[in-house]
């Protein structure tokens, strides 16, 4: 029996009873979390964090916030000066497929169902707000994985500068193109591979993303068969004895490729129904040919009749780039009966493509990596050509209207997704503040291979005092002869006990090793399959800066 105290507080324990009351059941971690969903919350509580602790979080990482800040800031000084938005060739094709679904014979179509998810609100002004905003979570996700995975702070800040703050990258967000879009997803997929531990779950999380990363931009294919090795060597490394390897590897892979290839599957079945070819898009044979008209020399190659009219007699120094033999009218694929991308002509151009690499696998390989050094090169030299390198510098004047006959159709359906007109509004200052920034705030080339050697070049330098370590310790051995069998236990916690130059298993490359291989597969893969352009860099400059940013960790102790 309890009674209370003439206040009416809380009750007085008897004599028989203990201080806390009766015993009862502990209740079990998940009834302590169903009981604390449950549980009414103090809608304060918010408030309360803001006032107390909103202040020391804000000094903790007040170089990021300062980065952050001034990203807002520039992405709003582009969008007050050039509204609605800027326009690419490509882009008129995105709206025609978001205004018309069906698949494009050039471009998957995940962008344009992001714009169609959008049209309801018919603003082109909000889709860019919209990837000016994925732009800012991409410099977000880069410092929240870097700490989260052990790196410095001073590191994660600039791991995120280049997102947030390069004129060329603002640019590209309000540009009408899917580069934004595929950013965000490729990023996200890599910060969610890094997570630990990954379960089932994570990994078919990381399948659908990269699956939508696929079906946005096609360079994204490679990088699934590139993160299924990664769980496979997570789950083999991850195997214990209670579990086999092959179960383990089968837990996580399993439910990444179900999530990967179904969504890529369903798509290129909607391919197939619409076109009755297999596959994603029906221009990889054009492109490729387009790739190996570079080199291809057809007195070497000596083609049959069918493929040989497609040779061209001037020598490849004098050749235009090699964009110009899919658009040019007097490409000798175009002057092809029927349209560039028919199944015939994308055969006929895969088949001359092909001879080409066998025949010439050298000249290919060469072209390849002169192709790739242009992301590396000390300025911005104008590429492929004047009008292309024209849309990544912020204009001074109002663009003028689509000339090529795609894009007068595309300019129709984009009137009807805007519900007004298209012409771009130049507003001044800002638009002026923005060029003038734009000339001076920008990824050198040479920096961005310099980022990129910063992972192998911080494990080498961990390696480095490992090797001597073991050979100092081998030389002392021979040296000292066999141990007395007086201390075998304290010789036995020598053996085990690691090497003080032994690099730790967190700063192994495999906590760098899959945004590093991620950022070199976006660079390689287009100069390999079509041609070096500026805007398929950019998707690759955060992932270069994550991984050497991660790869820094507790480097100066080591040293």
């Amino acid at each position: 029996m309890r009674v209370s105290d003439s206040r009416g507080s809380a009750p007085w324990p008897e004599r028989d009873e203990p201080p806390h009351g009766p015993p009862r059941e502990r209740p079990g971690p998940a009834r302590h979390r169903l009981r604390g969903r449950l549980a009414p919350r103090d809608p304060f509580h918010p408030l309360a964090w803001a006032r107390a602790d909103l202040p020391m979080w804000a000094r903790r990482h007040r170089w990021f916030l300062v980065v952050f800040g001034l990203g807002a800031l520039l992405r709003l000084v582009t969008a007050l000066g050039y509204r609605p938005a800027l326009w690419f060739p490509d882009s008129y094709t995105y709206v025609v497929t978001a205004m018309r679904p069906r698949p494009d014979l050039v471009r998957p179509a995940g962008y344009s169902m992001f714009l169609r998810l959008l049209e309801a609100f018919h603003s082109f002004a909000l889709v860019v707000t919209v990837q000016h905003m994925l732009g800012l979570l991409v410099g977000v996700m880069l410092y929240v994985t870097v700490l989260r995975r052990g790196g410095p702070r001073w590191a994660a800040v600039l791991a995120c500068v280049p997102v947030l703050l390069d004129a060329y990258q603002i640019e590209l967000e309000h540009l009408l193109v899917s580069d934004s879009l595929f950013t965000f997803l490729v990023v996200g997929a890599v910060c969610l591979a890094m997570r630990r531990p990954l379960t089932p779950r994570s990994a078919a999380a990381l399948g659908l993303v990269l699956a939508a990363a696929t079906l946005t931009r096609t360079v994204g294919l490679p990088l699934i068969a590139v993160f299924a090795l990664l769980l496979l060597a997570y789950g083999v490394r991850r195997a214990s004895g209670a579990m086999r390897p092959g179960r383990a590897v089968a837990r996580l892979t399993v439910p990444f490729l179900v999530a990967a290839l179904l969504p890529v599957a369903g798509y290129a079945g909607w391919f197939y129904a619409t076109y009755q070819r297999v596959g994603l898009v029906g221009s990889n044979g054009v492109f490729l040919y387009a790739r190996t008209m570079s080199f291809a020399d057809c007195s070497v190659m000596k083609p049959p009749a069918d493929l040989a009219v497609l040779c061209d007699s001037r020598p490849p120094a004098s050749r235009p780039a090699s964009q110009e033999y899919i658009w040019n009218a007097q490409s000798p694929l175009v002057r092809l009966p029927g349209i560039t991308f028919t199944e015939e002509t994308d055969a006929l151009a895969g088949r001359f493509a092909s001879l080409a690499i066998r025949s010439q696998p050298l000249d290919y390989l060469g072209s390849t990596l002169a192709e790739l050094g242009r992301s590396f090169t000390p300025g911005r030299p104008v590429y492929p050509d004047a009008e292309t390198y024209g849309y990544y510098e912020f204009p001074a004047t109002v663009p003028p209207p689509p000339g090529r006959h795609p894009a007068v159709v595309g300019k129709e359906f984009a009137q009807r997704y805007e519900r007004g007109s298209l012409t771009v509004r130049i507003s001044e200052p800002f638009a002026g503040a923005m060029r003038a920034y734009q000339d001076v705030a920008r990824l050198p080339g040479t920096l961005l291979l310099a980022i990129l050697l910063v992972p192998p070049a911080a494990w080498a330098v961990r390696a480095l005092p490992a090797r001597v370590s073991r050979r100092a310790r081998t030389t002392r051995a021979a040296y000292a002869g066999p141990e007395p069998a007086s201390r075998p236990s304290q010789n036995r916690r020598a053996q085990d006990r690691p090497s003080s130059g032994r690099a730790s298993p967190r700063y192994a490359p495999g906590s760098w090793g899959i945004a590093w291989v991620t950022a070199w597969a976006l660079l390689l893969v287009p100069p390999a399959t079509a041609q070096f352009d500026y805007r398929y860099v950019l998707p690759a400059v955060p992932l270069a800066c994550l991984a050497a940013a991660l790869s820094v960790r507790g480097l100066h102790r080591r040293t």
